[in-house]
């Protein structure tokens, strides 16, 4: 993540992307930015991902500033954003302070292709979406006041959103 500054002893949490065994022993590469870290604190933070019955679908981030998840549950009694988010925030809260304030918007998935792109466009209200699957690509329409945020700081969140519904 941009800047990132650690002491000496401090115990951080990293993603493991690579281990080459070297001429001067093994060598293990760490990531703070790879989406996978985000993916892995989720489920050391929510008990119903580590037990199977929220599933984390997509995971889009831009390191250090804004991260959307998709997440579905397998169990139509469970409801897989707030268990996300947890008992007045908390369980969202510690991924935020591990990650040193980066937003974290947890969005529904959802098999409805119109659906999940309107989802994924939160916290912006969505009127219609028009899918054109050959292209791969979706017209949005939201209401006029609604525009800059839907767009998002320098397209940021429309941006995640792509990144997130392929």
């Amino acid at each position: 993540m941009p800047g990132e500054k650690f002491k000496q002893s401090e115990r951080i949490k990293a993603y493991i992307t690579k281990v080459e065994n070297t001429t001067k022993g093994p060598q293990i590469m760490l990531s703070r930015s790879h989406p996978g870290l985000l993916k892995r604190l989720f489920e050391l933070e929510v008990p119903e991902i580590f037990d199977g019955v929220v599933e984390i679908r997509s995971v889009a981030r831009e390191a250090g500033f804004r991260s959307k998840i998709a997440v579905f549950s397998r169990n139509e009694e469970v409801d897989p954003v707030g268990s996300c988010v947890g008992p007045r925030g908390t369980r969202v809260q510690t991924i935020v302070t591990e990650l040193r304030g980066e937003k974290i918007d947890i969005v529904r998935y959802s098999d409805a292709v119109q659906e999940y792109v309107a989802n994924a466009l939160s916290p912006s209200k969505v009127l219609e979406v028009q899918v054109f699957e050959a292209e791969k690509m979706a017209r949005v329409i939201v209401p006029d006041y609604q525009l800059s945020l839907a767009i998002g700081i320098k397209g940021q969140n429309a941006r995640l959103a792509a990144k997130l519904t392929g």
